[in-house]
This record gives structure tokens, C-alpha cells and sequence, in this order.
């Protein structure tokens, strides 16, 4: 089937709108009409070379999404044609240790490495083998997919919102709430109030902390944190500074929404003894981290997180279900919505740091 797909065929370069060649869902795959899908700092590292899994291209970014399933391969049971449904960034396969140890984010399945890597060949381009982002791909009108990576969700929920949840929010809520497991009455501190670190503070918030500090160095990005639920904001100089001026001895749990180089000294050593500092943004890979190891013996904790460590079956629908009820914040997530045939001006903006969540609808 033919469809239509923005195509990265160079580094450092615009996406190009191409007609390519989408293949029917093969045992075990859904193939989802994709209805939205966010813009992500993690696409932008694959546009700049930068990321660890984009080595070859032609390539189809994209993997914050929701849509329709269109049709289903042989064995598929869990979702039919016409379901509405949330493509997770994993489809973890259940069987392996981690797994069996409910440490659904580090599937070590035989499928895990072939997904990220680009999954197995289903879209041409020009008769080439066209690669998709983490096996998902959904700058695109249709992606096949594994049918474990399928949540369903209700119909009466918006694909707008929905699509956040694949990334963006269960990254930063599950940093909260499965990776840190912030206590009620807790005293927090989030470094970084992009779209990830807005949803850090949702996450505090809904854990029930009582003081969330959020840290940033755009005015505009901090008042969207206190839209959020901030009860303090810092312009980021000296954290540890600032932040223990604020919170006596430092705060109980940190969060570097931010990957950039050095921050994560400075969340770290804002944290009191006893204290739990955990590295939500990405880093570049390979760069050499420093910290004041004499913080270490004051038992505090640096915490690494991938997804926010997320059980997709088990969280998605939860974040769903508290969005339904309005306890979630999504829709004051989305600064635009855009065509797909405005995607690299989607793209100009995210560098800009001038949205919090771009969505691209079909």
C-alpha cells in the first residue's frame, strides 16, 4: 500500500514528504493508521546524527503516536480493525527475566533489538528499505507494527492527547512514580520544564509532594510550570544555592529533565543526605559524567531512568484514565498542531525551546 511519509535521507537536513511503499502486517504485527504524533528531542538527535540507534539511512522518525487500527496480521488477538489505540515506545515480549521480574522496560526478548535498531524491513522507498524510529516510524500515515506495542483506549479519548502519553508523559510521570516512587509530603526539585520535565511535575503532583521546585532558564517555560503545579520556580544559576534556600538542607527527590552536560551535578547536589537524584534527560552518548563523590557518603542516590521504566499495558491506560477524569494535564501540553507537511517547521520550533509539545495531525 502506498502512503505518504517524511523521510529523512540526510543528516543535518529538512525531512522530504515522499509517497513510499507500506507493507501488510506480517503474524503477530498491526498496522495503525496514525492519527497524531508528537515532535520529540529524541527525533531531533537523530536529524543531528546524534543518536545511538539512526545509523543508516533512508530513515522514517516519529514514535509518539495514536491511531486506528487498519488491519491485523495472522495470531493477533489483543486489537482488531477499528480500535483506537496508543503505540508504546516497547512491546515487551513477557517471557524473559526481566520481564518475569516486572521490569517490563529492559525486555531482553529476541524482538527487543531488532525494534530499536529499526525493526524488520516493511516500508520501500524507491524499491530501498526505509528504516522507522524504534519500529514504529509514525511521521507516516500508517505504521506496522508489533502487536504488543498496541494499547487500546476509548474511543471518546482525543488522538491529540493520547499521543503524548506514548513519550513525553509517561516518561516524566513514570520518572515520579515507578522510578523515584516520590512519597506523599515529599519536597521536590525538576530541572528542566520542557514537555518531559512539565509532565516530572505532574507526576510530583500526583504522588502528593508538597513542595515541587521547578528550574529553568526561560521565563515562558516557567510559567507553564506553575500551570502545572510548581509551588516555587528558579531562574537556574546556582542550584544548590538557591534550592537550599528554599528547601532546608536540600530537596528529598531531584529530577534532570534537561541531558545537558553539567546540570546533573548541580540536581545532584541539590538533593539533602539521604536524597534521590534521578537522570530523566538523555544525555550525549559517551560523555563523561562528574560529580562530588563526598556527596555519596550522605547515602544519596542517582537513579538513571529509560521511559520513565514504564509498563505499557499497566500505565498507559492509567495516564489515560486520569486524563479522562481530569486530574491530567494534557491538552496545555500541546502548543500547536500542525499538518505533516509542516513538520520540519514543527521541528525549527522544538529547537527553538519556544512549545512545550508539538503535535502533528492527520
Amino acid at each position: 500500500m502506498l502512503m505518504r511519509a517524511a523521510v529523512l535521507t540526510a543528516f543535518h537536513a529538512p525531512m522530504e514528504i515522499r509517497e513510499v511503499e507500506i507493507a501488510d502486517p506480517g503474524p503477530g504485527e498491526v498496522r495503525v493508521q496514525i492519527k497524531a504524533t508528537g515532535v520529540c528531542g529524541s527525533d531531533l538527535k537523530a536529524i543531528d546524527g546524534k543518536s545511538p540507534v539512526v545509523s543508516r539511512l533512508p530513515f522514517i522518525l516519529g514514535h509518539e503516536s495514536a491511531g486506528v487500527v487498519e488491519s491485523v496480521g495472522t495470531g493477533v488477538t489483543t486489537v482488531k480493525p477499528g480500535d483506537h489505540v496508543i503505540i508504546a515506545m516497547n512491546g515487551p515480549c513477557g517471557r524473559c527475566r526481566p520481564c518475569g521480574a516486572g521490569r517490563f522496560h529492559l525486555c531482553a526478548g529476541p524482538a527487543r533489538l531488532p525494534t530499536i535498531m529499526g525493526g524488520l524491513p516493511r516500508i520501500t522507498l524507491d524499491g530501498e528499505e526505509t528504516r522507522r524510529f524504534i519500529g514504529i516510524g509514525s511521521f507516516a500515515e500508517y505504521a506496522v507494527v508489533a502487536e504488543p506495542m498496541c494499547v487500546k483506549i476509548a474511543k471518546s479519548a482525543p488522538f491529540d492527547a493520547m499521543s503524548l502519553l506514548a513519550c513525553g508523559v509517561v516518561t516524566g510521570i513514570g520518572a515520579v512514580l515507578n522510578v523515584a516512587q516520590v512519597p506523599p509530603g515529599a519536597t521536590v526539585l525538576v530541572v528542566g520544564c520542557g514537555g518531559v520535565g512539565l509532565n516530572v511535575i505532574q507526576g510530583a503532583v500526583l504522588a502528593g509532594a508538597t513542595t515541587i521546585i521547578a528550574a529553568d532558564v526561560a521565563d515562558q517555560k516557567l510559567k507553564l510550570a506553575e500551570r502545572f503545579g510548581a509551588t516555587h520556580t528558579l531562574r537556574a544559576t546556582d542550584l544548590p544555592k538557591q534550592v537550599g534556600e528554599l528547601a532546608r538542607g536540600g530537596v528529598d527527590y531531584a529530577f534532570d529533565a534537561t541531558g545537558a552536560p553539567g546540570v546533573l551535578a548541580q540536581t545532584f547536589a541539590s538533593t539533602q543526605p539521604g536524597g534521590t537524584t534521578v537522570m530523566v534527560g538523555s544525555p550525549p552518548q559517551g560523555h563523561p559524567m562528574s560529580l562530588d563523590t563526598g556527596l555519596l557518603f550522605a547515602s544519596r542516590r542517582l537513579m538513571g531512568t529509560q521511559g520513565g521504566d514504564a509498563a505499557p499495558h499497566r500505565d498507559l491506560p492509567m495516564l489515560a484514565a486520569q486524563y479522562l477524569a481530569g486530574r491530567l494535564d494534557l491538552n496545555g501540553l500541546i502548543s500547536e498542531r500542525l499538518p505533516l507537511t509542516r513538520l520540519n517547521e514543527a521541528v525549527t520550533h522544538v529547537r527553538q525551546g519556544t512549545v512545550a509539545r508539538t503535535v502533528i495531525t492527520f
